[in-house]
């Protein structure tokens, strides 16, 4: 899943305006200049007629300050343009470019504001460029997003100045555009990379035919140790005079559901990123190996309500649309809808398909509610229940409390995490697969299990 250049944000460009109603002001070699006039002073004590000509040198700097500022170029000589490197990931480093074209006669030495949103970096970006008459002139800067969605990037604010350094003009460029934040296509491309050179993906993304245990016949060959009774032929082996196996291959063309949870749960933060973020990326790796498998691959995130639900598809077209779905899905400040998730679900999908769920669990007394609608969605499919835990818990009880407020935090997370354990036992007494796994894993675990479920022929 190569980098799409449609994701690139589009090339803004506009000509210069005036900021204010007052849009110059004096340089700071115009001060210089007035305070270098104060040496007058000294022999005025003696000769008042001095302190006329220290009148006249003020004038003179003034006119000279005048025909300074006639002489820069009127904001509507300079054209900006912002344009954009790469496209825009989550917690990735991205490159944006500022232009400034001259057409005026002067060369101008320009301070350049950018309007970064604060998600976008922590101070706003400032730049230095020197534009030579009838020449075009560059800076660029760095952007490092934290949340993924759209975000607003506003206007562009000069201030520029000749080579005398005596006036100056105030402008701003209208650049403002909305551009969107996508999940991190790159670690998700150095993950498919990998698993894609596993025995697995790569011999089916080179259309060969993988020996397993999917439902679909492929051969027969003579029993070896280890190979299941159920898949022997016995009509083949009467007639052969001994045990012959038949082996199958995994089969292509299903259907994978990726349902994500967009409640409060996974607002938590690990390492400068939410649960969701996690969860999303994990997504990203498992749409682009599954798609690379053969199979067909949907999306369902909610909250409340329904944020975004993708039919199952394949195809350039259907990764645009699942990387721009994966990119709007934000989390929520209330609990979510699990049984409404579900009935969705199971609304438009009759045949069994694995459902790959991204949740965590609430911590109460009855049986959670994402609890009960998974069990309800494993009576037809088969559902893969990837909880995002937390690292903090399983390394408090692996320490040894010291104090009685040690003691109490020990306590309560043992109970917390063997509260997880009967209920994740639970459900897969029912037929579901379930990890817990920390946020750093998940991307690696949900895939694994994917290809382990392939393997097994178990969808």
């Amino acid at each position: 899943m190569s980098e799409p250049a449609h994701l690139i944000p589009p090339d803004v460009r506009a000509c210069a305006t005036p900021s204010s109603r007052v849009p110059f002001a004096f340089g700071r070699r115009f001060f210089l200049l007035l305070l270098i006039g104060l040496v007058w002073l000294g022999p005025a004590w003696r000769d008042a007629r001095y302190v006329y000509a220290m009148f006249l040198w003020d004038v003179a700097v003034v006119l000279l300050w005048f025909w300074d500022l006639v002489n820069i170029p009127k904001p509507q000589q300079l054209e900006v343009r912002r344009s954009w490197t790469a496209s825009i990931q989550l917690s990735a480093e991205t490159g944006v470019r500022l232009e400034i074209q001259n057409s005026g006669a002067v060369t101008v030495f320009a301070e350049v504001l950018d309007d970064a949103p604060q998600s976008f970096r922590s101070d706003a970006p400032e730049m230095q460029i020197s534009v030579p008459a009838g020449e075009t002139g560059s800076a660029a800067y760095v952007v490092q997003p934290r949340e993924r969605g759209d975000a607003r990037i506003g206007d562009v604010f000069l201030r520029y100045q000749s080579a005398w350094h005596l006036a100056e003009r105030w402008a701003s460029a209208a650049l403002s555009q909305t551009v969107r934040i996508y999940p991190n296509l790159d670690e998700s491309k150095r993950d498919t990379i990998y698993l894609i050179r596993s025995r697995q993906v790569a011999l089916q993304a080179r259309h060969k035919h993988l020996r397993g245990q999917g439902r679909e016949f492929e051969s027969l060959r003579e029993y070896r140790e280890g190979d299941e009774w159920r898949n022997v032929c016995w009509t083949a082996a009467a007639r052969r005079g001994k045990l012959i196996t038949k082996t199958h291959e995994i089969e292509r063309s299903q259907t994978v559901w990726l349902v994500l949870d967009t409640g409060r749960l996974l607002r938590a933060r690990v390492r400068g990123l939410t649960k969701l973020d996690y969860a999303v990326g994990a997504a990203l790796s498992l749409a682009q190996v599954a798609l690379y498998s053969g199979d067909r691959v949907a999306l369902l995130a909610y909250g409340r309500r329904v944020q975004q639900r993708l039919p199952a598809g394949r195809g350039s077209a259907h990764v645009r649309s699942l990387i721009e779905g994966l990119a709007q899905v934000h989390s929520e400040e209330f609990e979510a809808d699990h049984s409404r998730a579900a009935e969705a679900l199971l609304s438009v999908q009759k045949r069994r398909s694995l459902v790959v769920w991204f949740t965590d669990i609430a911590e109460a007394a009855t049986t959670p509610d994402v609890i009960e609608s998974v069990s309800r969605l494993a009576r037809r499919h088969l559902v893969l229940l990837a909880v995002i835990g937390q690292p903090e818990l399983r390394l408090l009880l692996q320490s040894r409390p010291e104090t009685e407020s040690e003691m109490y935090h020990y306590v309560a997370a043992q109970e917390i995490v063997h509260r997880r354990d009967v209920l994740l036992r639970m459900l897969r007494r029912q037929g579901a697969l379930t990890l817990e796994i920390e946020p750093a894993k998940l991307s690696a675990a949900v895939v694994n299990q994917y290809l382990l479920t392939k393997e097994r022929g178990m969808i």
